[in-house]
Parts: structure tokens; C-alpha cells; sequence
């Protein structure tokens, strides 16, 4: 029979979705057909969920998840015969109550896919076409079978974005402002000049990662091991976002630089075709200080800004998820940064059940003393460790001492703070967050949707969010907060997406 398939993302950051692109494509490759829809950009499509024979759902991180859960229900109340499908690294993670049926409610899901997706989706809808079951498929679990992830190396062929939504409903690139630059006076206040945001792309030079931090959800399902994509794939897929506006690209790779070779042929490849396209990736702090002597060469070829894995300046907490460098390694990496001519935005977790208040506050002061306000999102001052099933952190000696019960429909273990303070804290500075980024809607709306207006009125202002979110922790800690900045209406600010990282 032909086969009806629905592949459906749900949340990637604000990128047009390459787990759809990708899986299409193999589909394509092997004479089948499919449908897509992007429930962060489109509604729900619940005509295409009626007649599918096969709905595959990409769940590649928590935020993912959580939509994909409530699609799928809507997706068994349109289409109760249909196959669901969750792929994904939250899929695999998450599988035990994806697959279970419970209180006289069908499961979630029929299958689950881990690791390397494509070819495991292709292989299930050709089973199902031919009228046959997912039995002993390499890398699909049901509630009748489970297997490992799907670690085989892949045979990837160019992404298919044919059908996905453009670039311009996506996250859009600004270029930072410069503080030498000039800025325009306008009613005796200096302003920074509008910037233009240009669409962003997004690819992957490489998957899976070689290392293993605790605390990261890659790891409990490629255990080490990473795989690259050929440069010549990554650099259609750049040329074809390129074709469709895309003025800068971001690599989405776990590290960049898990293989610093490809990374050079890579940006060396995408410079030589696109001199004006610019790029950012993610490297750990680690890579950044091994291959400092390649930063200025993919600073030369494009690289605008990189995104690092901090997440603590506590070192005690550093060893605790096993991260793989201290403090002093932070602070030696900002500087091989800047002085390749890059621009940092370091990711952080404050909460989690070994970072004290004390710590807390430290890190603040950092953060303030390295003039990185402008550089961390107020929404990343608020993230709370997630322990999701399988999570390396949970085979700790002394997990027993923070973990509580697990809370499937939520995807996560519970814990509490032995300080209590630090679970209030942490609500606080989530709703300042929030807040901070209603304000950001609303300016930008009210200034015509310019980026630059909208940085410019005092409740969006970087300094006065990290200045509300100071004032919040030292009130719990019960100290005197930091006095007041003073606050000028031109903030000069990174290079940056207009969506913020978070998980």
C-alpha cells in the first residue's frame, strides 16, 4: 500500500528544523513521500493527522518533548489507527512512558527511535507499507521489544527543505553593536543605529559527542562517540539556505570541535563559497583553550560568535558533572576568544542540588566583573538542572541523597535544594526571565519590530534585568544589593540570534 506519512518538529531553538529536512529526504531517497508541519512556526495539522498511516514526531530536546506530547494526543484523537513515532534524544531518554499505556489510555507512542534516525525511519515506514510490523528493527523500541540506539555510522544525503516553512519565520542574526561605533542622537540621547537581523541557517557538520558530561543528554545515547557529516553535505545544505535568504549560519554540532580538522575544512569551505555568510557554533571550554590557535582562522573565514557550555564557577560543582575544566580555564578561554576577534555567549546551570547560594551570587559577581551582562539572557540565570531517565548523573554514589521521585510526565527526576532558598531563588529569577522577555516582545512591537529600539527602553535593558535579578539573590541572602547602574540608552551589544539558548 502507499504509504501516508506526517513528520512533525516541535521546538528547535527557533531553527527551521533540520529533523525534519534530513528524515524527508532519506524517505525521498527511498521512493516514499511525506508531509511536514513545525508547530513553532504552524498549527497543528490535523487534517494531514487523519489520514496518516505513520506520524513520526522529532523530540530532540526537553522544550521539544513536551509539545510533542500533547501532538501526539492530538494526532490518536484525530487519527486513532495511525502509527506514532517519537525520534529524538528525548525520545529514547523518555521511552519507558512514551511506550506505556495507563488508566484504560493508549500509549503515547507506538515506537521510539534512538541514535542515528533516518535510515531506522525509512526501515519502519517500508514495514509498515508492506503491511508488516516494527518487530527487530535495529534501534526502534515498541512496548513488546527495546533496543539501543542506533549508533551505525550514517549515509546522510542533503537535507530536503522543500516543504518546510522559510527562513524568515526563524531565528534572524544581529550583528553586535559596537560601542566605537557612532551612534545616531535623537532627542539629545545617543542611540545605536538600527541593526538589520538577517535570517539565520542552521546545519550540522557533525553528531553525537566525544565527550561525557554528567549532567548532558547526548550521552547516555552515543556514549562517546560522535560522527561527521561530509563537507561537501554541509555545504549544499549551506548553499540552499543561502539560496533562501540565510546571511549566517549556525553549526549545530554538540562541539564544534570535536574534530578540529573537519571544523577547519568545513569553515574553510563555507568561506571560500560564501565570503559574506557569517557562522556560529558551540565548543567546550575545553576546545577552545586545545585548539586556541584555530580560533583566529574561523574567526578569519566568518565565525561571529561561539556558544560555550560554562554552567558553573563553582569548581566543585565543575568536577561534579565532570565538565572538564575549572574557573581559571573559563577565564583563560574568554580571553583566547577575544582575542582571536570572537564574541562569547557563555550557557549556564545555576541551579542544581550542589550550587550554593553563596555560589550563587559569586557567580554573579563574575559575570559582572568579566562585562559579560550583555552576553547571558536573563532566562539562563534561571535554568534548573534537568535529570531525565537514563541520565549519567544518576548512577552517581550518593544520587540517593539528592534525587526524589520521578516524574515521567514531566521527563525529569525531582530534586530539592538542601537550601531552600535556592529553590525560592530560582523561581524568582525564572518570572524576572519571563518578564524581561514579555517587555522585549512588547518594545519590539511598539518600535515597529526594531530590534535596536526595542534594547533601548530601560526594561529591557541587560543591565537592569541583571541588576533586578542581583537585587533578588542578595533579598534572599538577606545582604545589601549592588547600588543602582546607571543606565545609557546605547547598550553596545554581542553579535547574537534573536532566540535565546536554553533547553
Amino acid at each position: 500500500m502507499k504509504l501516508s506519512i506526517l513528520l512533525i518538529s516541535c521546538y528547535e531553538l527557533g531553527h527551521q528544523p533540520l529533523s525534519l529536512a534530513w528524515p524527508l529526504a532519506a524517505l525521498r531517497a527511498a521512493g516514499l513521500d511525506a508531509e511536514t508541519a513545525d508547530l513553532a512556526v504552524e498549527p497543528f495539522p490535523t487534517h494531514s493527522a487523519a489520514k496518516a498511516d505513520l506520524i513520526a514526531v522529532a523530540v530532540p530536546m526537553h522544550t521539544a518533548l513536551r509539545i510533542g506530547v500533547d501532538a501526539a494526543r492530538q494526532a490518536r484523537a484525530a487519527n486513532p489507527d495511525a502509527h506514532v513515532c517519537f525520534f529524538g534524544l528525548y525520545a529514547w531518554l523518555n521511552r519507558a512512558y512514551l511506550l506505556q499505556s495507563a488508566n484504560g489510555h493508549p500509549a503515547v507512542a507506538d515506537s521510539v527511535v534512538a541514535g542515528e534516525s533516518e535510515s531506522v525511519l525509512v526501515k519502519l515506514a517500508q514495514a509498515l507499507s508492506a503491511g508488516r510490523g516494527p518487530q527487530d528493527l535495529q534501534g526502534l523500541s515498541t512496548a513488546q521489544q527495546e533496543s539501543a540506539p542506533n549508533l551505525e555510522r550514517p549515509s546522510l544525503p542533503l537535507p530536503d527543505r522543500t516543504a518546510l516553512p522559510s527562513l524568515e519565520q526563524y531565528a534572524h542574526y544581529v550583528p553586535g553593536s559596537d560601542v566605537e561605533s557612532s551612534p545616531v542622537t535623537t532627542g539629545g540621547h545617543a542611540e545605536a543605529e538600527d541593526p538589520v537581523a538577517y535570517p539565520a541557517g542552521y546545519v550540522e557538520a557533525s553528531r553525537g559527542c566525544l565527550h561525557t558530561c554528567r549532567h548532558c543528554p547526548v550521552v547516555p545515547v552515543y556514549r562517546g562517540r560522535f560522527f561527521v557529516v561530509p563537507v561537501e553535505t554541509v555545504l549544499a545544505d549551506v548553499a540552499q539556505q543561502v539560496e533562501s535568504g540565510a546571511r549566517h549560519i549556525t553549526f549545530g554540532d554538540p562541539d564544534f570541535l570535536n574534530g578540529p580538522g573537519h571544523a577547519r575544512k568545513v569553515a574553510r569551505a563555507l568561506h571560500r563559497a560564501f565570503p559574506r555568510v557569517t557562522f556560529d557554533f558551540t565548543a567546550k571550554v575545553e576546545h577552545l583553550l586545545k585548539h586556541r590557535r584555530l580560533l583566529p582562522e574561523l574567526a578569519d573565514h566568518g565565525a561571529s560568535f561561539v556558544v560555550s557550555a560554562f554552567e558553573s564557577t563553582s569548581d566543585r560543582v565543575l568536577s561534579r558533572l565532570q565538565k572538564g575544566h575549572t574557573l581559571e580555564d573559563m577565564e583563560n578561554a574568554l580571553a583566547a576568544v577575544a582575542t582571536a576577534g570572537l564574541s562569547i555567549q557563555p550557557t549556564w546551570m545555576p541551579f542544581t542540588p550542589w550550587t550554593s547560594l553563596d555560589d550563587y551570587l559569586f557567580m554573579l559577581r563574575w559575570i559582572r566583573r568579566q562585562g559579560l551582562i550583555p552576553h547571558v539572557p536573563a532566562v539562563q540565570l534561571s535554568i534548573r538542572m534537568l535529570v531525565p531517565p537514563e541520565s549519567a548523573l544518576l548512577a552517581d554514589e550518593d544520587a540517593s541523597e539528592w534525587r526524589g521521585t520521578l516524574d515521567a510526565a514531566n521527563f525529569t527526576y525531582r530534586w530539592l535544594h538542601p537550601d531552600p532558598r535556592m529553590d525560592q531563588l530560582q523561581l524568582q529569577i525564572a518570572r524576572i526571565a519571563e518578564l524581561a522577555g514579555q517587555a522585549e516582545a512588547e518594545n519590539a512591537s511598539a518600535a515597529g519590530g526594531s530590534i535596536a529600539n526595542a534594547a533601548a527602553g530601560h526594561p529591557t535593558h541587560p543591565h537592569a534585568i541583571f541588576h533586578r535579578i542581583e537585587c533578588a539573590a542578595h533579598e534572599i541572602a538577606g545582604r545589601r544589593p549592588p547600588d543602582t547602574p546607571t543606565l545609557s540608552s546605547y547598550i553596545p551589544r554581542p553579535p547574537r540570534l534573536t532566540e535565546h539558548w536554553f533547553c
